[in-house]
């Protein structure tokens, strides 16, 4: 991948040695999961690294992560999902691996809940021999507490040489139920805010083609004055925060999810952005909402239905949306083909374009035009519907580029990365991800 790709990808890593060198710190061991967290802090900060651990990688480049090898821990699981770090791995044998047995890594999986023994143990081991190996700038006692540098939000806690934990994807508790066990033994500082992690890219989504696709959907949806609007998943918030600039204030919008984590980071960019007081945030679980019935004129949900039962989502979805309300919902369609824009092989390009298929969605999940009759099922009348493309570049393009690199052999991978130079110098470079689409009324 050409320079100017890794530079536009990658700028967090200027944040985090603006956060080490407030903290005083030479370098830091880190765990992340999002490669866009620690892609560019391995190809141009290396100095800054005692250590990586990357929990349930979505994307792993065996090239760039190479000279770490031999102080790179991957905790992995061992379904489709991970198919593409078991490649990658095999190209750096000196790294470590702990494979979590039965486990399925999705983004919004809780790790760290669900497996604290194997994770915490698995880390900690590794972070001692590492120690013993090549210390870091030794034992540090740091201030406990939260501060913010360069847009990131730390918080502090333990003493020991220093463990920077960045956001694990979507993950409810992301790193607290291992945090007592790692504290205990080094300085941990745990990272979050819309420059890191998940929350990142689903601010940099919600301001791109995304936008486009939300914005022709609720078109069909006649919104008057004091409607008030349910945004299911909402997520960091992003679309409920551009939902109440649209509307003009004049619409009250409950936006509910069962993220805790994302909820905090919603309604901290709702209080900085000014629009907290017309958005009421709330922790509920899609498939139960706690919401009274026939209480909204128009509820949405977008790309939620694919991390849960879809059919109890839209039952639920029915349930509270008013009669003659409207139900809008956007889905992703791995049931299509995907547009890559890259001058490559047929093969090769058969392979990148293929539909991702429903495995990465929840089982019961819905990412495919099952959609449509899904809806008619929960008694609504179909009003619209809108298979298309989302088209994305800069950033949110290479975001979605690199997970269809993941399955990539070395010598696809020479070709991906030479038509991808090429297509950015063009200036033609894009991705563009389908998706399904509809809006339903609720019989009177």
């Amino acid at each position: 991948m050409s320079e100017a790709s890794r530079r536009s990808r990658f700028q967090v890593e200027e944040r985090l040695a603006q956060l080490l060198a407030h903290l005083g710190l030479d370098q830091a061991h880190f765990a992340a999961r999002l490669d866009n967290d620690w892609t560019g802090l391995v190809v141009h900060r290396p100095a800054l690294i005692t250590s990586l651990t990357l929990v349930c990688p979505g994307n792993m480049d065996a090239t760039a992560l190479r000279p770490l090898a031999s102080r790179l821990l991957v905790v992995n699981d061992d379904h489709p999902t991970g198919h593409g770090v078991t490649q990658a791995m095999a190209q750096i044998p000196d790294a470590t691996l702990l494979t979590l047995p039965g486990y399925r890594g999705f983004l919004w999986a809780d790790v760290m809940a669900d497996r604290p023994h194997d994770t915490s143990t698995a880390l900690l081991e590794f972070l001692a021999r590492i120690e013993a190996e090549r210390p870091a700038q030794g034992p540090v006692t740091l201030p406990e507490g939260a501060g913010e540098v360069a847009g990131i939000t730390y918080h502090i806690r333990g003493a020991g040489p220093p463990l920077v934990l960045l956001p694990l994807g979507l993950a409810p508790s992301q790193w607290a139920p291992v945090l007592p066990m790692l504290s205990a033994r080094y300085c941990t500082i745990t990272l979050s805010g819309a420059a890191v992690g998940l929350v990142a890219v689903l601010e940099a989504r919600g301001r791109s083609d995304y936008l486009r696709a939300v914005r022709t959907m609720l078109e069909t949806v006649p919104l008057r004055p004091g409607d008030r609007i349910l945004d299911m998943g909402c997520g960091s918030g992003v679309l409920s925060r551009w939902l109440a600039q649209h509307t003009g204030r004049a619409n009250p919008i409950v936006a509910v999810d069962i993220n805790c984590y994302l909820l905090h980071e919603a309604e901290t960019l709702a209080t900085q952005e000014g629009v907290h007081d017309i958005i009421t945030f709330r922790e509920g679980n899609a498939e139960a909402l706690p919401c009274a019935d026939n209480s909204f004129h128009v509820t949405m949900a977008c790309t939620v239905l694919e991390e849960g039962d879809a059919n109890r989502m839209l039952a639920e979805m029915v349930r509270v949306t008013r009669p003659g309300g409207h139900v809008a919902i956007i889905v992703w369609g791995n049931d299509r083909p995907w547009l890559v824009n890259l001058e490559v092989g047929s093969t090769l390009k058969a392979k990148v374009e293929a539909p991702t298929g429903l495995h990465i969605a929840a089982p019961g999940g819905c990412a495919d035009a099952s959609l449509y009759r899904r809806m008619r099922d929960a008694g609504l009348t179909i009003q619209s519907m809108f298979p298309g493309l989302m088209t994305f570049t800069g950033p949110m393009g290479y975001y979605y580029l690199a997970r269809r690199e993941a399955g990539l052999s070395g010598e696809e991978r020479h070709a991906w990365h030479t038509a991808l130079t090429q297509a950015e110098t063009a200036g033609t470079l894009f991705i563009a991800q389908p998706f399904h689409g509809a809006v339903g009324i609720k019989p009177t």
